[in-house]
């Protein structure tokens, strides 16, 4: 089973870039600038786009909330490997 969302990059093509994917329906991947989630975004879907720009919001936003958790995630890693 996949996880719900899952962070892509492509540093040799697009270093400021990062892709956050939806891997449940609907299906879709955002492609934003890395520093700030909201810049330049731009929504592929894969699946039929929801027809409520709600649920379209939501989505949106738990990509944001995962993105966040993610990063925040890997900073203290980074610093508990720093104190060792």
């Amino acid at each position: 089973m996949l996880p719900k969302f899952l962070l892509a990059d492509n540093s040799q093509e697009t270093p400021d870039t990062i892709f956050v994917v939806h891997t449940e329906e609907p299906k879709f991947i955002v492609e934003s600038d890395i520093e700030d989630f909201w810049s330049n975004q731009e929504v592929h879907w894969l699946s039929d786009v929801p027809n409520s720009e709600e649920t379209i919001n939501q989505l949106l936003a738990e990509a944001e909330q995962f993105l966040e958790d993610e990063f925040e995630s890997q900073e203290n890693l980074f610093e508990e490997e720093e104190e060792d």
